[in-house]
């Protein structure tokens, strides 16, 4: 009977979760919708005043942006579920920032493809040309080798000596790394004059290093980190997202893409048949695993860490963030009153999480306290620095003063106690919060950078 109270509850746990995701999906995109409606009628109704505007600020701003031709770039690489410029209509995932900088670019990788495929994709989307995932790659995961085609690069001009900042946010600063050690390793076809040195900088806003408990919580197996649970969460999301492939219907997909369409997953190419089979999940991405929830999981995490490197020329910053304290010896989420219902569940369910006891640890050393303290998707010993299962060099900061002068080749870790992560809405916090200090020197001439984000704008500061 105590089995079937706690199954009954574990059902009626997944049907609110499910219902809550859902509703809350479909009140981004109809704000997407109506956001975009009502620019639309904006622009209808108050045309010849815009342009009016439009010619002010270009007289405006003219003799202020020719200084800045030579300066690198800011690349923003958001997590899962994100997207990139133009995708929602005028939602930004940023809040914003890609506007207040023409400098600042915001690329759409697929919200739920692999941390290695985004980063191939992120590549191209700077240099331009066809997305190549590799022969090999493709051939074990069950997709076309290449992919979307940038008929311009967006940065093409991108080499050693015109390096890039890359601020990635959750899982995207996670691209970010993996997207220099391919540089380094000289992974792309056609182009062996990559390297490491590519990269300026990497700031990490809530950055996936060490993998999350979240995972296991939403679905996947904690024995191997590579499998779902047969009724879960993410099984719900899978099959929500074969459907939303499959129907291929091309406006909603202009909104909104996961990013799967190198896996043919359309009705057009894989028929009724085919759609079947990846439902049973026999094909596609989460079948052959080659989607994101399996890389941050703990194990993935490892997997990916274990080949990734910290280069002694690039400048790395990290913003940790949690919403957990201590209450006589036992984690709690840190407020009730400041915190939504919903997310104050998820830190709950994340600071009482244990792995399970019949199951072998995923490395040696492992402890429960450890992963205790979260933000409510990601754990908090995830978000300070690369440290499983090889610790990199890190540095604890408290104020600016202490990373004068800046050290490259090392984490420099900034916990910011009082936020919370919430997917895209959690850099409007962020962005208010934070205050990104870099100074640093380009290799085409010596340049001091001072990057300082705050109330979502780049203001940039430079002296020769």
């Amino acid at each position: 009977m105590i089995r079937w109270w706690i199954s009954a509850l574990q059902l009626t746990e997944l049907f609110v979760s499910v219902v809550v995701h859902v509703v809350y999906g479909f009140y981004i995109f109809s704000s997407a919708v109506a956001g975009d409606l009502s620019q639309t009628l904006n622009e209808w109704v108050f045309k010849p005043n815009m342009n009016i505007v439009v010619k002010e600020d270009l007289r405006g701003t003219s003799k202020t942006t020719t200084n800045g031709d030579d300066l690198p770039p800011i690349v923003l690489v958001h997590g899962i579920f994100g997207f990139g410029k133009g995708k929602l209509g005028g939602l930004s995932y940023f809040a914003g920032a890609e506007k207040k900088d023409e400098k600042v670019l915001v690329p759409d990788l697929g919200s739920l493809t692999s941390i290695y495929d985004r980063a191939r994709e992120l590549f191209y989307y700077l240099k331009g040309g066809q997305v190549d995932y590799g022969e090999e790659h493709s051939k074990a995961c069950g997709h076309s080798q290449f992919g979307r085609i940038y008929e311009q690069g967006h940065y093409p001009e991108w080499d050693e000596d015109h390096p890039i900042h890359f601020v990635g946010h959750s899982a995207g600063a996670q691209v970010v790394r993996v997207l220099q050690q391919m540089l380094a390793d000289k992974a792309f076809k056609g182009y062996e004059n990559t390297s490491e040195n590519w990269v300026l900088s990497l700031t990490s806003l809530s950055g996936a290093f060490n993998g999350t408990t979240r995972t296991y919580l939403d679905g996947m197996q904690p024995e191997d980190g590579r499998t779902l649970k047969p009724i879960c969460l993410l099984q719900i999301l899978r099959l929500g997202v074969i459907i939303y492939d499959w129907l291929d219907i091309r406006l909603l997909k202009d909104y909104y893409n996961f990013g799967f369409d190198h896996f043919n997953m359309s009705w057009k190419k894989m028929g009724i048949l085919g759609l079947f089979d990846c439902l049973l999940g026999n094909t596609g991405p989460f079948a052959t695993g080659d989607w994101i929830l399996p890389d941050l999981t703990i194990q993935g995490s490892m997997q990916l860490n274990c080949h990734l490197q910290t280069f002694p020329n690039t400048y790395y910053f990290n913003y940790a963030t949690k919403r957990t304290r201590k209450i006589m010896g036992v984690t709690v989420p840190s407020s009730i009153l400041g915190i939504h219902p919903l997310l104050f569940i998820r830190v709950l369910q994340m600071s009482q999480w244990s792995f399970p006891p019949d199951i072998s640890p995923p490395y040696k050393g492992y402890r429960d306290e450890d992963w205790q303290e979260n933000d409510g998707a990601l754990n908090t010993i995830s978000t300070t620095h690369p440290c499983i299962p090889i610790e990199q060099p890190s540095c604890n900061i408290t104020n600016d003063s202490e990373c004068q002068p800046l050290q490259p080749g090392i984490w420099l870790v900034i916990k910011l106690s009082s936020l919370v992560y919430t997917r895209f809405l959690s850099i409007k916090i962020i962005f208010a919060k934070v205050k990104l200090l870099l100074h640093v020197k380009t290799s085409y001439s010596v340049v001091a950078t001072k990057i300082i984000v705050s109330q979502v704008s780049f203001v940039r500061h430079f002296k020769s």
